[in-house]
C-alpha cells in the first residue's frame, strides 16, 4: 500500500465517521476536510466516495434539518432557510427541505411558541407586540404571527 493510499484511507475513515456522527452538507464535508489540510485531488477523492457510500445526501440533510428545527427547536421558516443558507446548502435543497413541514403543524407550533412566551406588561398593545416580536425572532412569519395572535386574542 503507497503512502497515497494509506493516506486516503485514513482520511476516508476520519470523514466517514464525521459524517457518520449527524447528517453533514456537502459544504460542511469540504471545510472539514480543508481543515485537515489535505490536497484538493484528496479532498475531491473522498468526496466522491462518500457521495457514493450516501454519507453526503443534500436532500436527505435539507428534510431531516427543516422537521428537526420545526420540531425540536420551534424555529419559523425564516430562520430555518438562514439556518440552510450558512450550511451552503443550494436553494433547490432549502426548497425541498421547507416542502417537508406540514402546515397545519407548523400553524400548531407556532401557536404553542405564542401560548407558552409570559410577558409582563399591562398594556396590551405592548405585549402583543413583544409577543409578536419574540415569533419573529423565532423566525415566524409576520402575517401569520399576527394572523394567530389575533384569532386566540393572546
Amino acid at each position: 500500500m503507497s503512502d497515497s493510499d494509506a493516506s486516503f484511507a485514513f482520511f476516508l475513515d476520519k470523514a466517514r465517521h464525521y459524517c457518520d456522527y449527524q447528517e453533514r452538507t456537502l459544504q460542511e464535508v469540504k471545510n472539514k476536510l480543508k481543515g485537515w489540510s489535505i490536497s484538493d485531488e484528496l479532498c475531491n477523492k473522498i468526496i466522491r466516495q462518500l457521495e457514493e457510500e450516501d454519507l453526503i445526501n443534500e436532500e436527505r440533510f435539507a428534510r431531516f434539518y427543516a422537521l428537526g428545527k420545526l420540531r425540536n427547536n420551534h424555529w419559523g421558516r425564516n430562520k430555518i432557510i438562514a439556518g440552510m443558507r450558512s450550511k451552503g446548502l443550494p436553494e433547490l435543497m432549502t426548497e425541498i427541505g421547507l416542502s417537508e413541514i406540514d402546515e397545519e403543524e407548523y400553524r400548531k407550533i407556532l401557536q404553542k411558541v405564542l401560548e407558552s412566551k409570559k410577558i409582563n406588561e399591562s398594556d396590551d398593545y405592548k405585549r402583543r407586540t413583544k409577543l409578536a416580536q419574540y415569533a419573529f425572532q423565532k423566525g415566524f412569519q409576520p402575517q401569520l404571527i399576527w394572523q394567530l395572535i389575533n384569532e386566540l386574542d393572546l
